[in-house]
């Protein structure tokens, strides 16, 4: 027997025992970060107007801008959307909806922290989302030229913003588009519609991704009802035709969309697109194909016509509150917060609503745990919707070692935690095997079954490091 198989058999059990304190997503024992660092944290939250220049309350004390800056800070998002930022006249009684320039300083407060410029005397913010977390970062921000002369989506990540699809742009503020197969004449919304582009680490991931961010109108008149489908349809029409060619190479074929610069190219196969935001219905209680089932499924079901990078149906986020199950993003039982995703190129690992009122006590992610006087009121003194986040495993640079599963060029007791994963959901099951958290096959003989002779070969590869392991 080798030196590796023996060290390998001598912490089977210490590993088995430890994979609950390995797992960063634990709810249960106070975990609550992604169980693989390369998937991408997603996250979308109506923040109902309070980060404005003219909130003078950017302080560590009970109220809405601290709640705000502590779920950030403990979810940490790798690409946080936001809806209603920048409405001065809600928050305050008094002014109007910030100009991009004052709310992109806003959102660098709120991250960053400093001396405030929309206070007199300058105060310091002091609650601010690197207090808490000096090391996690959003450092780049797109805030739209969009508004409905109220509020503005924002986007906000930890990765930089990139031309994709050959327009010489990052991103879009909206669009508009001439009718076309499902959809209608039309812009993307009261508010707008953003897409911003974002480049992967080449040496992680191989492509990169879009995130699409947007505040259907709110209202349940008939007119406010058709307006969110139109706005849907054309988004969902957008994202099919031009970022995805309609299944060809050409972005807009029909050229329906008022696109300027034009796109040149259509995205990479292995670039997703995940969009979402304040939809505004409830798509289980609606009683009607709506927005999010046209922005999804777009005209059929089941058909070719989807959104999906393969003409497929995406899908949308099935997260609920981790110890309830309870779905609602706003009021006592409404979901009207969605990620949608293109799932033949995203895989979610992780979906979660979060509200600190159904978390148990001590169980609390910190900084939440901390918030001053009632650390279970966070989520209700932040705003009256819920965040919604989803970890999507995305497609990998294929590592050079068949039994690094977790590609971090080693092969340690991490793959092996993995590999046990394979090893409970795949025993006797023909084709590839990828356990959570992998893009690698862990049937590594290739006999069509995950069993102990593919155990042996793992254990000659532990201990090695990339490019000299047994492939």
């Amino acid at each position: 027997m080798t030196h590796a198989r023996t060290s390998i058999l001598a912490f089977i059990a210490l590993a088995c025992l430890s994979a609950t304190a390995l797992a960063q997503w634990d709810p249960a024992n106070s975990q609550w970060g992604k169980n693989d660092e390369r998937h991408v944290r997603v996250m979308t939250w109506n923040v109902l107007d309070a980060i404005c220049s003219s909130n003078n309350a950017k302080t560590d004390t009970p109220v809405r801008w601290n709640a705000l800056v502590r779920v950030v800070a403990a979810i940490q998002p790798d690409v946080l959307i936001l809806q209603e930022c920048g409405d001065n006249a809600a928050f305050s009684g008094s002014g109007s909806v910030d100009t991009v320039a004052n709310l992109t300083t806003t959102i660098g407060l709120f991250i960053n922290g400093g001396n405030d410029p929309f206070i007199a005397g300058n105060p310091p913010v002091t609650s601010y989302v690197k207090k808490f977390v000096p090391s996690y970062d959003l450092p780049y921000i797109i805030v739209s030229t969009e508004s409905d002369g109220f509020n503005r989506n924002v986007i906000l990540s930890r990765f930089p913003f990139t031309d994709l699809n050959g327009d010489t742009r990052t991103h879009i503020n909206s669009f508009f588009m001439f009718a076309n197969a499902y959809a209608t004449t039309g812009n993307s919304g009261i508010r707008g519609y953003m897409f911003a582009e974002i480049d992967l680490p080449d040496d992680v991931y191989a492509g990169d991704l879009v995130v699409g961010n947007g505040h259907l109108k709110a209202g349940g008149t008939s007119g406010d009802l058709a307006d969110r489908l139109a706005a849907s349809q054309r988004i969902a029409y957008y994202i099919d035709y031009l970022f995805n060619g309609a299944g060809g190479t050409v972005p807009d074929p029909n050229n329906a969309i008022l696109d300027s610069p034009a796109a040149t190219l259509v995205l990479s196969p292995k670039t997703p697109v995940i969009w979402g935001g304040d939809i505004n219905e409830d798509e289980n209680t609606n009683g009607r194909k709506g927005p999010v089932e046209w922005m999804t499924r777009a005209a059929t079901t089941g058909g070719t016509d989807g959104t999906d990078r393969d003409r497929s149906d995406s899908t949308p986020d099935t997260a609920v509150e981790p110890f309830t199950g309870n779905r609602r993003t706003f009021g006592s039982s409404s979901k009207l917060d969605y990620l949608m995703y293109q799932d033949s190129i995203a895989t979610p690992v992780v979906q979660a609503v979060f509200n600190s009122a159904s978390v148990p006590a001590g169980k609390l992610p910190f900084p939440v745990s901390t918030f001053p006087l009632i650390p279970s009121a966070v989520s209700s003194s932040a705003s009256d919707h819920l965040p919604v986040f989803v970890d999507f495993l995305l497609p990998y640079t294929t590592p050079p070692c068949p039994a690094d599963l977790n590609g971090d060029t080693v092969v340690d007791v991490l793959d092996f935690l993995d590999y046990l994963d394979a090893f409970g959901q795949c025993e006797f099951q023909p084709g590839p095997c990828v356990p959570p958290g992998s893009t690698v096959d862990a049937d590594f003989n290739g006999d069509t079954s995950v069993d102990v002779l593919d155990l042996l070969d793992f254990f000659d590869a532990f201990g090695q490091s990339v490019g000299s392991c047994p492939t």
